[in-house]
């Protein structure tokens, strides 16, 4: 699987570029920071911004009712395998080009010069699509939960109102972070991996061991649920799902909580110029962080399962989350508190990496003109090192996003929808285009051999699959409140971006910028600003740089 040395030097305008840093500049772009990071920090991102915790924690109550236990255990199994041949082919492709780019920079290179500007274009709004919904499912899920262990022996009642107050303040403060932080979110990511790695484990040991009764492993593991008819005015239940369409309609909307969860490894390709040795260090980063994620998740879906007391009154917790439920009922309300923290600190972690990630994309799509408004967010501050104003217009549209809430029934599915369709449209489409062009795509270190183009054809085929399973209706009968507007949000964004291209971007939209070109004219592109300067100067128009 690694053999065969990407060139390891690059000579440019009289400077000689070795290693990784050849690599880059054979990519056009100039090495701009520090390579610091080992495998086990590029893994420890990707491990992070995954997080099994909150991805479980957060749609486990859906989970319930969607299927139960059997599509909760066996499809975490099935979601794992396609997950991981989604990885292995995006990991070849970051094998090929390690660039902290990610799919949006993929795109354009693994395409024929005519279109890899259009590549980057929808592979780029797809990703900010999803980048921006990823952002509101985590913090989302932080907020509600924070609600959940305020009502703990208190008489707090919390409602979408209160909930959508506490979800701003978790937006702000990882906002914050992302502003006057930046310089430790690097140790807070060396606490992430440890806190999600040990926590899940604890969470499982704990429950299981404190449980005064455990489920039996038939219902753990083949008992199927259908709870998607929506309770009636009149007080009576509607056929759900199973019963008007079947049970394999209820199996494959099912799968949500799994494959929501596994999104996110991407997050080492965007950390491969941090990283020694990223040819392989980032393939490597993006395959062990999603096998270690899905095992982790399947212990503690199957920890979880095995420690309900009540399915019933779990599903219809006073809490409004199940997984506090079971903790109240192994552990008690002290041995819960515990057992919150360490959730709430998960997800808020991982929602702080997230609104990074999500504001790194948007700095990079500012860059390139592709956003509107790119002149006002296309600004780095020197002081902070940061890309502050896109960390805030990452938190303020994973706030506008989550306002559906305060009228729907299924908004927090239908977000975790958006944001897995998003992400994985986003990294199918650079698969594919190494697929449509695989004689002119030269091998990184990292390759499957003979099995790369069927594992990149499966890997393809599954988030086609997948896109269109999560636009589907959840919940029976469809209305206002129960519309899945997936459906809605991912329409708008494909119909804008498609129409914007037609009318406009296509006569100047370039794809990525490439900063190297700056670095030939002499120009300190490590500065924040600088190239912001020049160009207001009128010294340097990068907009004639952008070539392929």
């Amino acid at each position: 699987m690694a053999d065969g040395k990407m060139a390891d030097e690059k000579e440019l305008s009289g400077t000689t570029f070795v290693g990784d840093e050849a690599d880059l500049a054979r990519m056009g772009y100039k090495q701009e920071l520090r390579r610091d990071l080992s495998l086990l920090q590029n893994f420890g991102v990707s491990f992070s911004i995954i997080s099994v915790i909150t991805g479980v924690a957060s749609l486990f109550l859906y989970g319930l009712t969607t299927g139960g236990p059997v599509v909760m255990v066996w499809g975490w199994v099935v979601v794992s395998f396609f997950t991981m041949l989604v990885g292995l082919a995006m990991a070849e492709v970051c094998s090929a080009h390690p660039t902290s780019g990610g799919p949006y920079f993929w795109a354009a290179m693994l395409s024929e010069p005519q279109h890899a500007a259009f590549a980057s274009w929808i592979t780029g709004w797809f990703n900010l699509l999803g980048q921006v919904a990823v952002t509101t499912g985590i913090s989302f899920g932080c907020a509600n939960f924070i609600s959940t262990i305020a009502t703990f022996n208190t008489g707090f009642e919390p409602t979408a109102r209160t909930n959508i107050g506490v979800y701003a303040a978790v937006l702000i403060a990882q906002g914050l972070i992302n502003t006057f932080g930046v310089h430790i979110l690097k140790y807070i990511n060396n606490v992430s991996v440890w806190w999600h790695g040990l926590g899940t484990l604890a969470i499982v040991i704990a429950v299981l061991a404190a449980a005064p009764t455990h489920q039996s492993a038939a219902w753990v593991f083949t008992e199927f649920i259908d709870g998607t008819g929506v309770v009636q005015p009149d007080g009576s239940t509607a056929d759900g799902w199973a019963q008007r369409a079947s049970k394999g309609y209820v199996a494959v909307i099912g799968i949500l909580m799994a494959q929501y969860t596994l999104t996110g490894f991407d997050g080492s390709a965007h950390m491969t110029e941090e990283t020694h040795n990223a040819a392989m260090a980032g393939p490597l980063g993006i395959v062990t962080a999603i096998g270690v994620s899905a095992v982790l998740g399947w212990i503690l879906v199957l920890g979880l399962l095995f420690s309900i007391q009540d399915y019933t009154a779990t599903v219809g917790s006073a809490t409004g989350e199940p997984v506090a439920q079971i903790f109240l009922d192994t552990v008690g309300e002290k041995g819960a508190i515990v057992l919150m923290v360490i959730v709430i600190g998960a997800m808020f972690m991982c929602g702080t990496f997230s609104v990074t990630s999500n504001s790194r994309m948007m700095y990079a799509f500012s860059r390139d003109g592709a956003l509107p408004g790119h002149k006002f967010f296309h600004k780095v501050s020197a002081r902070r090192k940061s890309p502050v104003r896109t960390v805030w217009l990452a938190c303020t549209l994973s706030f506008i996003l989550g306002l559906p809430s305060l009228g729907s029934t299924v908004a927090f599915s239908a977000a975790t929808s958006i944001a897995t369709i998003g992400l994985y449209v986003s990294y199918a489409i650079p698969i594919a285009l190494r697929l449509v062009y695989r004689r002119k795509f030269v091998k990184g270190p990292f390759h499957l051999g003979a099995a790369s183009e069927c594992v990149a054809g499966l890997a393809v085929a599954w988030i086609a699959l997948i896109a269109i399973v999560f636009v589907l209706p959840q919940l029976n009968p469809v209305g206002a409140q129960t519309l899945n507007y997936a459906v809605v949000a991912v329409g708008i964004v494909a119909t804008y971006a498609l129409s914007f291209w037609v009318l406009s971007a296509r006569r100047w939209f370039r794809g990525p910028v490439k900063q190297i070109a700056a670095e030939e004219m002499g120009v300190d592109v490590t500065e924040p600003g600088m190239l912001e300067k020049l160009e207001a100067e009128g010294k340097l128009e990068l907009d004639r740089k952008l070539s392929r």
